[in-house]
């Protein structure tokens, strides 16, 4: 598979990384899957949420936004993925929701929706309400849907969805899907230190950077549990996704650990 790094790529030393996406069965010949990206989910992401920390986390930010940008440009129709304690659902264009429960009252909406529109307000979990966030800041017009699953949804569970997803749809579709690395890097992380948190990042970064779903498959739930690795889930769908055909080009823009959890950005076309 093919490897490309870019010059705004921030990688820490450990780290080899690449883009990858997921699920199982044949992609059906009226569905174009042609893009995916790789965004993470802390609220900190949001300038408004984060005072004096919107500089330190900077480079960050601006990688999310560039990979937005990029998504956007590459189809107006997405599909996002995340995780959720409520389980598998479904959340359709025209929902709204809020950062409220996370400092402020920052208002987001999955574009697209026509009609009636639901408000989910701070109950909007948050992988969508990122995805609402960056999708506001492409500036472009778009039809956004999410599909959630639960955190401790299996990897053959996972795998299915990416594959369910690979094959729906009759239009060019780009899939975004939205989640965090191991939060237990450092002694001051949010579920403290394990030693490895380090290994564990390694392997999704490189997977993201090798366009390579077979280790993104292969993630270990419960370690990924025991780390507070909130991506293992859908980076797992991502998995399926791309093996439901194709072979895809990766780009890891942007790996860091700020506060202890790693993030990483990174996006996949299809050759």
């Amino acid at each position: 598979m093919n490897r490309r790094r870019g010059r705004d790529q921030a990688v820490a030393p450990f780290v080899a990384g690449c883009v990858g996406v997921g699920g199982g069965g044949a992609l059906s010949s009226a569905s174009v899957l042609s893009v995916i990206a790789v965004l993470p989910q802390p609220p900190l992401l949001v300038p408004e949420l984060t005072g004096g920390a919107a500089v330190e986390t900077e480079a960050l930010r601006e990688a999310c936004r560039d990979t937005a940008a990029a998504l956007a440009e590459a189809t107006r129709s997405w599909i996002v993925v995340g995780a959720d304690s409520g389980g598998r659902r479904s959340v359709e264009p025209g929902t709204t929701g809020t950062f409220a429960g996370y400092g402020r009252d920052v208002p987001v909406v999955l574009p697209g929706g026509v009609g009636r529109v639901d408000d989910e307000g701070p109950r909007l979990p948050l992988p969508l309400l990122i995805a609402g966030w960056a999708a506001a800041g492409t500036g472009t017009d778009l039809r956004v849907r999410g599909e959630l699953i639960s955190p401790d949804a299996s990897p053959a569970d996972c795998l299915a969805l990416g594959a369910e997803l690979a094959a729906t749809g009759a239009e060019d579709v780009g899939l975004l899907v939205v989640g965090d690395g191991a939060a237990r890097h450092t002694a001051t992380s949010p579920g403290g230190f394990d030693e490895r948190a380090e290994a564990f990042d390694a392997v999704v970064a490189a997977a993201l950077d090798a366009a390579d779903p077979e280790p993104l498959a292969e993630l270990d739930p419960e370690l990924a549990r025991e780390l507070w690795a909130a991506g293992r889930a859908p980076w797992q769908v991502l998995a399926g996704a791309a093996r439901a055909g194709g072979t895809w080009t990766g780009r890891l823009r942007h790996t860091s650990i700020p506060y202890g959890v790693a993030y990483h950005v990174a996006t996949w076309h299809r050759s």
